[in-house]
């Protein structure tokens, strides 16, 4: 068996339950890495990220280094002598970091690898309409999300899932898959396979606000999945009256519309439909520029369509 001294990076809810899981089975947790203390809110309060906060209340020492390559940082990883690293849900690393550890550094990611390599493939999974994905641990080298595979768990993606569904399940997928992979690396029984790079390799690259622009032009079906794969975070919109109005939760019914794709029909006090290429998208959950997240009823009660 192997001592393991570990040290954790990661920054948001996701990492959390992979943190937790490892300190529950009594690993060594010899430190934390993650983001700086970031403003937050009207007031800008600095507020430390999610792992932070789990770090302090179990007492494990937290590292929030601006430059990964500065010299007093990588003397911190030094004197601490860790020997293995687990990464979930963090920023690039560069090599002086990765390579540092005796048993390596690994990484967590949310698909099924090499599909789906890049910042984003939760969303871009339910965009594309695919259903399954899952999780894979696997050790980092020089180019992102392409090292030797450890372990994978596949995930079914439910028709009515979002975003915000399929992340949460993950989060525990891969949680699980974490100990599992550190469980190996203890016992020295890590078998790596090299990601196989056949057929047609999907992208996941990050999310900006112009990729989240509804094309009503598209299949009905193809709009359902865009909008359900940006939900509840950042959102697809679509503009109304000179107005940005992010739309969260559909259904849709394919049946082809007599008006062009982006043409809207409502009774103003119950339904909204937009029609798409070959049938109708139901708003069930909106938010309007400068407004409150809302239901469609409550939204017709107080905006004229």
């Amino acid at each position: 068996m192997r001592n393991l001294k570990i040290i954790f990076m990661g920054t948001p809810d996701f990492a959390i339950p992979s943190l937790d899981i490892l300190v529950k089975h009594g690993y060594n947790i010899v430190a934390v890495v993650t983001a700086p203390d970031k403003p937050r809110g009207r007031g800008q309060k600095l507020t430390p990220s999610p792992v932070k906060k789990y770090a302090t209340e179990h007492q494990i020492p937290v590292l929030q280094p601006t430059n990964l390559k500065a010299p007093d940082f990588l003397d911190q990883l030094k004197n601490i002598g860790v020997n293995l690293q687990v990464v979930v849900a963090f920023r690039m690393l560069p090599e002086k970091v990765w390579s540092y550890p005796a048993y390596g550094t690994f990484n967590l990611h949310a698909s099924l690898l090499p599909q789906y390599r890049g910042a984003a493939p939760i969303n871009w999974a339910i965009m594309n309409g695919e259903t399954f994905t899952g999780a894979t641990t696997f050790m980092i080298k020089h180019e992102i999300d392409t090292g030797s595979i450890i372990y994978q768990e596949k995930a079914q993606i439910k028709d009515e899932d979002d975003a915000g569904a399929l992340h949460d399940r993950l989060m525990i997928t891969g949680a699980e898959l974490v100990l599992k992979t550190v469980q190996a690396i203890e016992q020295d029984k890590v078998e790596l396979k090299p990601q196989t790079e056949t057929g047609d390799l999907k992208k996941a690259p990050k999310i900006n606000k112009d990729t989240c622009q509804i094309q009503w032009d598209q299949p009905v079906r193809q709009v359902y999945n865009f909008i359900r794969g940006l939900a509840p975070y950042p959102a697809a919109w679509t503009e109304h009256e000179g107005k940005i109005l992010k739309i969260y939760r559909t259904t849709f019914v394919e049946e082809p519309p007599e008006q062009a794709p982006g043409s809207i029909n409502s009774d103003q006090k119950n339904f909204l439909h937009i029609a798409a290429s070959d049938g109708w998208i139901q708003v069930k959950e909106l938010q309007v520029q400068g407004k409150k997240r809302m239901q469609t009823e409550e939204f017709l009660r107080g905006n004229k369509i």
